[in-house]
This record gives C-alpha cells, sequence and structure tokens, in this order.
C-alpha cells in the first residue's frame, strides 16, 4: 500500500511557508477594501442574518408596523421624536423638511436595532450586524449633510460662507498630517515634561521594556507604604500625569504618598517576540523589586490602570501563590491592590468583543506579522470606530462644516500620542484573555503553574465609569466574585478616560461607593447599584482615604528621596514616536 504524501506534510516546508506567505498576503489585501476587519468575520455575520432574515418574515412585518406606529404616535404627541439625540439639539430640527429627515432616519435606526437581533442568530452575530449597522445608519445621518443640517447652513448664511472656508482648511490640514506633511496652520502643542508629565521626579531604574520614575515628595512627612503604578502600555503613561490640574500622579504625591510610575517603551519592529511574560517580568516583578529596595521593604499598594491593571491582577495572583513567581522573595508584601477601569474577567468584553473572534484575530495576527507590531494608529482608529458618532462624525461636522475645530486639551494631546503593540504579546493577549477568558477561569500559566484570582486576599479597591465602552463597569465589577477579598468598588461617572481623571473641584462628577467584606458578596451588579451610597464630586479622596486606612502611619520625607537617579521625569521612552 502506498502511503500519500501532500506537499504540505513534507520535510521541506518552504512549499508551505510559500502557500502560507500567501494566504496571509491575501488575506491582509482583502482587509484593506474592508477597513481592517475581517471579510470572513464579517461574511458570517451577515449570512447568518440574512438567512434569518430570509426564514422569519412575520418578525420582519411585526417590526416593521410596530416601528411605523411608533413614529406615527410620535408625530401626533406634543413632544419632539427624539430630543435626547445630541446631534438634533438644535431647535430649527423640529421645523419641515428638517424634522421629517430626522424623524426618518430615527424610524430606520429603529427598524435596524430590532431587525438585527432576530431569533436564532449567533449571539456574536447580532452584535457584529447591530454595531455595523448603526456605523453605517450613523455615517447616513441627515445630521452629517450641509443641506439637511439646519445648524450648517444657518451657520453658513449667518458667515457668508466663512465658517465653510475655515473648515475646508482644517480638512486640507487633517490630510497634509495623514500623508505625513507638515500642517499649514499652527496649532496650540502641548510639551511632555513641561505642560504634561511635568510632576517632578527621577527615572530611578530602566530595563529593555520600561523605565520607572519615582516622582519627588512635596510634603514633610509621607506614608511609609509606597504606591506602585501600572499604567496600560496602549497609549503613552502619562495619562495619569496630565496637566498640573490635571494629574493623579501630583494629587497622591500632594496628599503624602510616595508614588512609583512604570513608563513603558514604544516598541520597534525588533520586539517582535515580546510576549505578555516579558511584560510580567520586566513590567511588573522587576520594577517590584526595585521599588521594594528604595523603600527598605515597606509593604506596597499597587495599582494597574486599563491594560495595566488586568497585567497586575495576573502578578499579585501569581505572587499569591507559593512557587508561582521566582525570586518572589525579593519582593516586599503587598499592602492593597487597585483597579482602574480593568478587566479580569473578559467574558462582558463590552463593545470591543465585536471585533474579536477567530478569524479577527487571526487577521490581526497576519497584519502584525508583515510588521513585527500593532501600529498606534491602527490600535486608535479601532476605539474611534467604538465611538464613530462622537468621536468622528460630530466632530467632523463641527470642524469641517461649522468651522469649529476642537480647541487641543492636554486629554486630547495624550490621546494623539500613540503606541505600539508588539505582535507576540498582543497575540496572546487576545488570545487567552478575549478569545478563552484564561485568567478568570485559573488557566492562565505562568512559568507552568496556573494561577487563580481566588489567591488574591489583599484588600482591593476597584473604579468603574458609567459610559465606559472599554471596559463596561459590570465587567470590572467581578473583581469582586473573582478575589477571597475585601472589596471597595466606586461607579464614577464620565467614560473610560474621563472617568479616571476626577481632580477635586472637578465640576459635574459624582460616584457610588460600596464596600464589601468577605462575608457580603454582592453577585449582581444591578444589585450593588441600588445598594450603593451616592456622593457629589471627585472620587479621588475617598480613594486617598482608603489608602490611609490601608497603611501603618507615616516618616519623614527625605527617606523617601529619589536616589541614584538615570535622568529626570518623564524620562526618555514617552518621547519615543512613529510616524505610522
Amino acid at each position: 500500500m502506498i502511503k500519500k504524501t501532500h506537499i504540505c506534510d513534507s520535510p521541506d516546508r518552504s512549499a508551505s511557508d510559500l502557500a502560507f506567505a500567501f494566504d496571509r498576503r491575501l488575506q491582509v489585501s482583502l482587509a484593506a477594501l474592508t477597513g481592517g476587519f475581517s471579510p470572513i468575520s464579517l461574511a458570517l455575520a451577515s449570512t447568518d442574518w440574512a438567512y434569518h432574515m430570509a426564514t422569519s418574515p412575520g418578525m420582519l412585518m411585526c417590526h416593521t408596523l410596530e416601528t411605523w406606529h411608533q413614529t406615527l404616535e410620535a408625530h401626533a404627541a406634543p413632544k419632539d421624536l427624539i430630543s435626547d439625540d445630541p446631534r438634533y439639539a438644535d431647535v430649527n430640527w423640529k421645523i419641515w423638511p428638517f424634522s421629517y429627515a430626522k424623524d426618518m432616519h430615527h424610524m430606520v435606526e429603529s427598524w435596524c436595532s430590532n431587525v438585527t437581533q432576530l431569533r436564532g442568530m449567533e449571539h456574536h452575530h447580532k452584535d457584529v450586524m447591530h454595531f455595523f449597522m448603526r456605523q453605517w445608519l450613523d455615517m447616513l445621518s441627515p445630521s452629517n449633510s450641509p443641506w439637511l443640517n439646519p445648524t450648517i447652513l444657518k451657520t453658513m448664511l449667518d458667515t457668508h460662507g466663512a465658517s465653510v472656508t475655515r473648515g475646508m482648511e482644517h480638512a486640507v490640514d487633517d490630510w497634509r498630517e495623514s500623508q505625513g506633511l507638515q500642517r499649514l496652520k499652527k496649532e496650540t502643542k502641548f510639551r511632555i515634561g513641561s505642560d504634561v508629565a511635568c510632576t517632578p521626579g527621577q527615572v530611578i531604574h530602566r530595563n529593555h521594556l520600561a523605565e520607572l520614575i519615582q516622582y519627588t515628595p512635596s510634603t514633610q512627612q509621607v506614608q511609609r507604604e509606597p504606591i506602585f503604578i501600572v499604567p496600560s502600555w496602549i497609549m503613552k503613561y502619562y495619562i495619569l500625569d496630565l496637566s498640573p490640574m490635571n494629574s493623579m500622579v501630583r494629587y497622591l504625591v500632594d496628599q503624602g504618598h510616595t508614588v512609583f510610575m512604570l513608563s513603558w517603551r514604544n516598541p520597534d519592529a525588533s520586539d517582535a517576540l515580546l510576549d505578555m511574560r516579558d511584560y510580567l517580568e520586566l513590567g511588573v516583578l522587576n520594577n517590584l523589586a526595585v521599588v521594594t529596595e528604595r523603600t527598605q521593604g515597606a509593604a506596597i499598594h499597587t495599582v494597574g490602570y486599563c491594560l495595566g491593571g488586568t497585567l497586575l491582577g495576573l502578578a499579585v495572583a501569581a505572587l499569591s501563590r507559593p512557587g508561582a513567581i521566582k525570586g518572589a522573595e525579593k519582593i516586599a508584601p503587598l499592602a492593597s491592590m487597585t483597579l482602574l477601569a480593568a478587566q479580569l474577567d473578559f467574558s462582558n468584553p463590552g463593545e470591543l468583543g465585536v471585533f474579536l473572534d477567530e478569524p479577527q484575530v487571526s487577521l490581526l495576527e497576519d497584519i502584525m506579522a508583515e510588521q513585527g507590531f500593532l501600529t498606534g494608529r491602527q490600535m486608535a482608529a479601532c476605539f474611534q470606530f467604538l465611538k464613530a458618532r462622537d468621536l468622528f462624525w460630530s466632530a467632523r461636522i463641527r470642524e469641517y462644516w461649522l468651522g469649529q475645530p476642537d480647541v487641543m486639551n492636554d486629554l486630547m494631546f495624550w490621546n494623539a500620542d500613540v503606541t505600539r503593540m508588539p505582535a507576540s504579546m498582543h497575540s496572546e493577549y487576545l488570545h487567552k484573555f478575549y478569545l478563552h477568558n484564561a485568567l478568570a477561569l485559573g488557566q492562565y500559566e505562568v512559568d507552568d503553574v496556573p494561577v487563580s484570582l481566588s489567591d488574591i486576599r489583599l484588600p482591593v479597591f476597584a473604579v468603574g465609569t458609567v459610559k465606559d465602552h472599554v471596559t463596561p463597569w459590570q465587567s470590572a465589577y467581578e473583581v469582586s466574585r473573582l478575589t477571597q477579598s475585601e472589596v471597595t468598588f466606586i461607579l464614577a461617572s464620565g467614560g473610560h478616560n474621563a472617568g479616571i481623571l476626577s481632580p477635586p473641584g472637578t465640576t459635574d462628577r459624582s460616584y457610588q461607593q460600596l464596600t464589601m467584606p468577605l462575608d457580603l458578596r454582592i453577585e449582581s451588579p444591578h444589585s450593588w447599584l441600588q445598594m450603593a451610597e451616592s456622593f457629589n464630586g471627585s472620587w479621588w479622596p475617598a480613594w486617598h482615604a482608603w489608602l490611609i486606612a490601608h497603611s501603618s502611619g507615616s516618616i519623614p520625607a527625605s527617606q523617601r528621596e529619589p536616589m541614584d537617579p538615570i535622568a529626570k521625569a518623564p524620562g526618555s521612552y514617552v518621547f519615543v514616536r512613529y510616524n505610522d
């Protein structure tokens, strides 16, 4: 009997490698036509929807009649049909024909919202179809048309067309910037080290992946327990050290805390093989050992923001299980863990879940294989797409048609300072965390030893934000279920960034707070919402009070001056940018 041998199974893998490279290049080329989204994911979702549309004529008719009936009722009632939509806040939207265009668009939105949720469809396909249908309808909104938007028409008349002229100049500048050319009009720029990231401090340690900044005390006495902050490596670290009046780091230092924070390196193609183990070792563990040495073994308050909080949760879980981390004896005991808009359980990834299935992750791996990394602009485009109505369409109308370009502020400047993601790390992160939820299920291994979040018994302070589209607050709340800890959970007003940046004195800020001891487990976020007490103002003072309650007293600040500095804060890694 002759054994059949396929060319792709032969010892000579060159043919197989060529075939794989060809397929990968084809996938990347097709993705360029779909805005970076997997054509396979889109095809599967749209096919699922089309089949269920074809076999659900009764439900389609029901949704059509129901939507039409609601529209007629709204027209008969003495109230605006969609008064809560900020796109139609102008009173002139109540005048025909603008009101007709607005109401018809709203009717189509309502109908599409219903018919993308047909019984029998895969849950993920429902989310994909609903999301992309919403993107199309946001693009086709009458508010985006200069001939159907009364605000644009009135502004054009009042300014004799000057608003459009100014807007087109801004559009040309945006195009020049996208092509790597210099803008014709100078814009107010923030300077790193003087306008943002300007809290005094020193870089006291540097490795291939991160710089460790120790901030200079500003009080005579400081708390014995230092604070070690792990920011996300998506974007730069100074989201937590913006302008002086908007800096969490400065606030903590002024309250008498010794603060250490990581500044991640912006990777290049040579870093393609850096993985999560490297980020854990070089980012968290190595620098915790340095903090231990510099503070003479004092217990450490740990803080993680966004993706940095996920990595911190992994590190704390690994350190909590004896034998899981080699060299753990060099790290001082941890006093607490604070998670800011961070996920440990990825079963509810929010709107990001639309972009995360096996075909989409495979496509991202193909794109990263071509470069060795995911570019900052590719990552930023994903987040912008999630909130296209607010971050793209409304902004373009305001800038291009109304001639009102946004005035740069510190948060906007930071948001434009994008970073890359190493290929291996990002692939592992998407597979093990988002797709397989390995950390929450106790299946993530560190040095071949599974780690479990249930081993964590530190006091935990966790913050979610009401409008977070990256880390839904219900997902951030899961830390209360996953750990064996007393958890103080705060739900703050605002979104993923603005809700965390809440300095005292900021107007229109509020939060809810409730501490759950070990013998009180509130499984449902909705139940927690009903029980938690509400407060006006910033949640930062409540956090400061919590940190003090979990500290052991103060020492002279002279004992916590940065020693043997390498460079002044903000260091060198924060200045690395790429034009991609």
